[in-house]
């Protein structure tokens, strides 16, 4: 909550010419978030796939560790009670009530089982032939700022309010598990989120966010990923990702 106060405080609304060498020139990428636990025995197989989709030009891969199998017997040391409410809330938009793990989330739309590589990928090809809301976005570092565009909808498209989120990223992190269902295993999970932190809005028209570098470095994260999402939980129209600071 305090990050949330500094960055939105801090943020301002301003149109600027976005940098030919930002990340997120190029073709809309497909996103991918992956809930998962370090309780779960079923999840190793999906963690390591989700590292594969990781290397994927098209794709931008998440890692949302949840809480909900804490009580399992081992609690998981990169959980965080948001990402669980993430998935919930997914749930809930899409009102189905699936709320499992490992469960790959795709473009904010549709799920798949994480360990089910064939059912991932025709999920991703799905969600590609559909045709939403297309928005340039790009995520720079400027001096001591990170610097976030999104950009005007095309002319004529109705759109509906999207948030833009903000998402700190480790690109690796490597556990030895002691208890629970994976006890003695020692897992590496892939682009794992840290902090997820609505930075603004989007109504049509571009804008730009400017958000204090150095806030963001000292969170533990490699990198960032900016979503700009309808609603809360509902598509992902566009995605940009910063692999390193």
């Amino acid at each position: 909550m305090k990050l949330m106060k500094i960055l939105v405080a801090l943020a301002c609304a301003a149109v600027l010419a976005p940098l030919p060498a930002a990340a997120g020139d190029g073709r809309p990428k497909g996103v991918v978030e992956l809930f998962t636990s370090q309780g779960c025995s079923s999840c190793p197989p999906a963690d390591a796939y989700l590292g594969k989709l990781a290397k994927r030009s098209d794709v931008i891969a998440l890692t949302f560790p949840v809480d909900y199998w804490d009580y399992l017997g081992w609690k998981d040391t990169l959980a965080n009670p948001a990402f669980s409410a993430r998935q919930r809330a997914y749930a809930k938009a899409r009102r189905d009530g699936q709320v499992y793990t490992p469960q790959m989330v795709i473009d904010g739309k549709y799920h798949a089982v994480g360990s089910q590589a064939h059912s991932v990928r025709q999920t991703i090809l799905k969600s590609r032939a559909d045709k939403p809301v297309r928005v340039a976005i790009k995520v720079w570092v400027e001096g001591d700022s990170l610097l976030i565009t999104a950009g005007d909808a095309m002319p004529g498209e109705r759109v509906k309010p999207a948030t833009v989120w903000l998402a700190l990223v480790k690109d690796s992190e490597t556990v030895k598990i002691e208890r629970g269902e994976n006890r003695g295993e020692t897992i590496t999970y892939h682009k794992v989120v840290r902090e997820i932190t609505p930075v603004g809005q989007w109504n049509g028209e571009k804008v730009t966010i400017k958000l204090p570098k150095h806030h963001l470095k000292n969170r533990g994260a490699d990198g960032c990923t900016v979503l700009l999402q309808q609603d809360t939980a509902g598509p992902v129209i566009a995605a940009a990702e910063m692999k390193k600071w």
